[in-house]
């Protein structure tokens, strides 16, 4: 605070603009862009102006839009009555910047910022954090990598507690971006000076470090122009320090910060250009995200609906756009759980697992009541048959299950389309109601498989031709029988009837009573794994696309 900083920036402007007063005047960020400008936009200025008033410098504010502020005294008015008007007239800061740009042929382009100084006791309406306040914004503007710190210091003070350089070390603490600038050469003590200041041999500065003489307040009350004030300052520098004089002073500080700029702007261009290019992609995308202007509110509605509703059919039959290439997914997942896993857990029931020996001859014997069996009651086969036929609907409702789950994961794929991400509430909806529907469906899919397992309960088959091998095994135990009553009857061995072993006999009657079963079972594997996906799949997928394609689900 009180360092000279304004004065600064109105040397570089040349004119007298900025508010003046005792304490902290600079109240909230003043963003000053110097445009430089020729004869020919002077003059094209003058034409364009309705009252033909001869202007060679003005200013704009942004707040102001299209103003032109012609007379600077009137540009101060409108700073000082900006900044009252966001923070009051009792000492209040605030964050919210003031944006000025000036217009002139005697300004090099640059752009600036004031901020305001740092100040350790509250005073007026400010807060107790003022100090903290103060240094947080002057970091916001100093931390952008992108701009070049001025460190403004009076020469009347020690550059050692200078709090302008201690904070610019902060962000930047190889001082490649930082210039300091001594004020107020001209108050200094007598007998000493700031030669080995302004040389670098008390702390070095690696961009510089610039001296100007400010504007005392007589020169101010005398409205002394800025014209002299730069010859005054020049001939204080030749006198006061002849060998540096060529590299202080305002207009030397004014051609500096310009290289400064420049060569900072080349330097970090590549850089910012990429960023500016990332920033446009990405508010590109924003911006396509939002889709076109929303005309027919009905008409798209229908729209964002049949779009949901076809990119779900062409998911399960893999025509959609968009197919996925790092899993299966829809109708290929759908084909995945029917044959592949579906179809494992068929293959891997046992047809006469859970049965022991014990429980086929104990079946046998219930069905065949108080009179010894001589043949298979057909009865005990389909009793055992049945209770192995029944360990094939678990499995199946379980299919169902997963085709379902995998129908429900559908909706979310089918959900990234960018209307569905314009409109969310829109998206929840239509994921309800197609929610809602595939859960209507699921019942009457259970219950099908439930029938498919039903018909075949009902109905033994032995007709089929798998059954060819039990029927070949019947035949033989038929015509043993045969042999052994001729041989008994006779009292002579037969010819064509060798004597088997104990073993032959165990395996034939094992064979006779297990082989049909063992058919029956692996048939109707093989009949449900082929009628259960055409059936599932028609109840599931077809049945319920029919319905959702007739019904609106808003």
């Amino acid at each position: 605070q009180s360092s000279g900083k304004s004065s600064v920036l109105e040397s570089l402007v040349g004119k007298d603009f900025l508010p003046r007063g005792s304490g902290i005047v600079t109240r909230r960020p003043l963003v000053l862009q110097l445009i430089h400008i020729g004869k020919s936009e002077i003059e094209t200025r003058r034409q364009e102006s309705s009252d033909g008033e001869h202007i060679e410098e003005w200013g704009k504010f942004l707040h102001t839009k299209n103003k032109i502020y012609g007379d600077f005294e009137e540009i101060r008015q409108e700073i000082k009555a900006e900044t009252e008007r966001m923070t009051g007239t009792n000492k209040g800061i605030s964050q919210d910047a003031i944006h000025l740009r000036i217009y002139s042929a005697s300004v090099v382009n640059l752009t600036l910022v004031d901020l305001p100084g740092i100040t350790k006791v509250p005073v007026g309406d400010q807060p107790e954090d003022i100090e903290m306040q103060i240094k947080e914004m002057c970091m916001k503007y100093i931390s952008n990598p992108n701009s070049i710190i001025l460190s403004v210091t009076a020469a009347n003070t020690d550059m050692a507690t200078s709090e302008s350089l201690a904070l610019a070390r902060e962000v930047d603490p190889e001082g490649r971006r930082t210039l300091a600038v001594i004020t107020k050469l001209d108050l200094m003590d007598a007998g000493t000076d700031a030669m080995d200041v302004l040389c670098g041999h008390v702390i070095p500065v690696k961009l510089g470090i610039i001296g100007v003489v400010n504007r005392s307040q007589a020169d101010l009350n005398n409205e002394k122009n800025m014209a002299d004030c730069l010859r005054d300052e020049a001939s204080f520098l030749q006198r006061k320090y002849p060998s540096i004089a060529n590299r202080n002073g305002s207009m030397h500080l004014a051609k500096t910060l310009n290289r400064l700029l420049m060569h900072h702007i080349r330097d970090c261009l590549p850089e910012l250009k990429t960023r500016v290019n990332v920033l446009i992609a990405q508010f590109q995308s924003l911006l396509n995200s939002f889709g076109e202007p929303v005309e027919d509110k009905g008409q798209l509605l229908l729209q964002i609906i049949t779009r949901f509703a076809s990119a779900y059919c062409n998911t399960i039959e893999g025509t959609a756009k968009n197919i996925e290439t790092t899993e299966l997914c829809g109708g290929a997942r759908i084909c995945y759980i029917f044959h592949e896993t579906f179809g494992r857990t068929l293959e891997s029931v046992d047809p006469l697992g859970g049965l022991t020996t014990l429980d086929v001859l104990t079946a046998i014997r219930n069905a065949t009541g108080p009179r010894p069996s001589l043949f298979v009651p057909e009865i005990s086969f389909e009793l055992l048959v049945k209770r192995q036929i029944r360990r094939l609907e678990e499995p199946s409702l379980r299919c169902v299950e997963l085709v379902h789950e995998e129908m429900q994961r559908i909706i979310q794929h089918c959900g990234t389309q960018q209307e569905m991400l314009r409109f969310p509430k829109l998206h929840e909806r239509i994921v309800d109601v197609v929610t809602y529907l595939l859960r209507r469906r699921l019942p009457p899919t259970n219950a099908m498989v439930e029938n498919l397992v039903a018909v075949e309960l009902a109905y033994i088959n032995t007709k089929h031709p798998d059954f060819t091998e039990a029927n070949l095994v019947h035949k033989t135990a038929v015509e043993d029988t045969q042999d052994r009553r001729l041989v008994k009857e006779s009292g002579t061995p037969a010819k064509t009837a060798p004597i088997p072993d104990v073993t032959e006999i165990k395996e034939n009657k094992e064979l006779r009573k297990c082989g049909p079963l063992n058919d029956e079972l692996s048939l109707m594997q093989f009949a449900s794994q082929k009628a259960f996906p055409m059936s599932g799949l028609y109840d599931l997928t077809e049945d319920w696309r029919a319905r959702w394609l007739h019904q609106a689900p808003v």
